[in-house]
């Protein structure tokens, strides 16, 4: 069982800073208080020192599939781990870009074998791929990432008729 007890650290959670002691047991946060103790427990200072809450990031690159010699979910996610970063959202500009159902899936079995942080994808929308984007579970996306302006691959939408069908019928955004 590892134990750590975190003291006068300045605790920054939903709009408010407070000076105080975190008591961790096996990963998990047991209590929050001051003056704390707790036996055979690794004390750490936290005077001068900020505790935030994981952090999210809504908008990542990080490459896989495709472009891994530039990253991929492990290593980013490692990264984004040791700088606060518990979540992440991945844009769909992959190669090959996620703009079916198959290809988000298999940015979700990669994440799920290699993360070490909360994950969630990116559907892409492109001028020829509206039936996609009409199948998607909006309980597996964060969002449709739609692009009006030059991109990458065929992820630009310019087709008048293809972002009407997108803002009317598409069950996200």
């Amino acid at each position: 069982m590892s134990i750590y007890l975190i003291k006068a650290a300045t605790v920054v959670n939903e709009g408010q800073k407070l000076v105080t002691d975190v008591l961790i047991k096996d990963g998990f946060i047991e209590k929050i208080g001051q003056n704390l103790s707790a036996e055979n427990a690794i004390e750490i200072n936290g005077e001068e020192q900020f505790l935030l809450p994981g952090m999210i990031d809504d908008q990542v690159h990080f490459r896989e599939p495709g472009l891994t010699h530039k990253g991929d979910i492990f290593t980013e996610s490692m990264a984004a781990v040791a700088g606060g970063i518990t979540s992440f959202m991945e844009m769909p500009n992959t190669v090959p870009n996620a703009l079916t159902q198959e290809l988000l899936n298999d940015k979700y079995e990669i994440a799920a074998q290699t993360s070490l942080a909360n994950y969630s994808f990116y559907m892409g929308a492109s001028n020829d791929n509206i039936e996609e984007v009409l199948k998607t579970d909006v309980k597996n996306v964060c969002g449709l990432k739609v692009f009006m302006g030059s991109s990458t691959g065929n992820m630009l939408v310019d087709n008048e008729k293809t972002l009407e069908n997108i803002f009317s019928k598409a069950p996200i955004l």
